[in-house]
């Protein structure tokens, strides 16, 4: 199937490893412009270079999502480099799961705010575009009660509410707006390879919780969100699309 995503312009945050890297990387192969920030500049810089082999233009630039002046100027300097915009995924997380007062600030900040300022900075963009979309980033502790109960998990949840709250408000405008909830993903130097050497007995028993016997991988998770950020996907709206691998067992009527 062609996604149809040649010649159009995506802004990915997070871009540089995981799933937003898989995300970039999908986006580059199918012919897309793709746009990265990382809060470590140079690293943006140099996978945006790689991208460079596949993408018809990258641009890579060092962003602390947490900084409202920060990214709108490098959305305006994509949308410029690239001659508009078509597409934006907050991929960007906090991954604060702590109780604390300042978890619950850098959660709120990254997860909710980061996605907030993303989507206002792009509107100008996204409302001249035919191919308009936007994919948040969200995740299954967002829809059930597990180890991450707490600012991720809130956040998380809020972040699907607010994506679907876009889906109906943007739909007359044609920008189409949808969530992806990845389960238990893992990658090196990700948070669950991290577990795995530290906390094993944790990364036993939620390994054990999922029926395929395994986490997914961050392939896995881009091609589900390439899919929805496509003209291939162009009359869904509002959706949470799960991959997890059966991991939850709550059903979504």
């Amino acid at each position: 199937m062609d996604l149809g995503l040649k010649g159009l312009r995506a802004a990915v945050t997070g871009g540089t490893r995981g799933i937003g890297l898989k995300i970039a990387e999908t986006l580059a192969a199918e012919g897309a412009s793709v746009a990265i920030c990382s809060r470590n500049a140079e690293e943006a810089k140099s996978v945006a270079a790689a991208l460079g082999g596949q993408a018809a233009a990258t641009l890579g630039r060092g962003v602390d999502v947490a900084d409202g002046a920060a990214i709108t100027a490098w959305i305006d300097e994509a949308a410029v480099e690239f001659g508009g915009l078509d597409i934006v995924v907050a991929n960007v997380s906090a991954l604060a799961v702590g109780n604390d007062e300042a978890s619950w600030q850098k959660g709120f900040a990254v997860d909710i705010m980061g996605t907030v300022r993303l989507v206002n900075a792009a509107m100008p963009y996204l409302e001249k575009s035919k191919s308009a979309s936007i994919v948040t980033i969200a995740s299954v502790s967002g829809r059930e009660i597990d180890f991450a109960a707490g600012p991720y998990g809130a956040f998380k949840a809020a972040l699907t509410h607010y994506t679907q709250g876009l889906a109906f408000s943007l739909a007359p405008k044609g920008i189409r707006a949808n969530t992806v909830s990845p389960g238990n993903t893992y990658f090196a130097g990700g948070v669950w390879e991290d577990i795995e050497k530290n906390n094993p007995e944790l990364f036993s028993a939620s390994l054990a919780l999922n029926p395929t016997g395994r986490m997914a991988t961050p392939q896995e998770i881009a091609n589900a969100v390439a899919f929805l950020a496509s003209p291939a996907a162009s009359f869904i709206y509002g959706t949470n699309l799960v991959v997890d691998g059966a991991l939850t067992r709550g059903v979504q009527l």
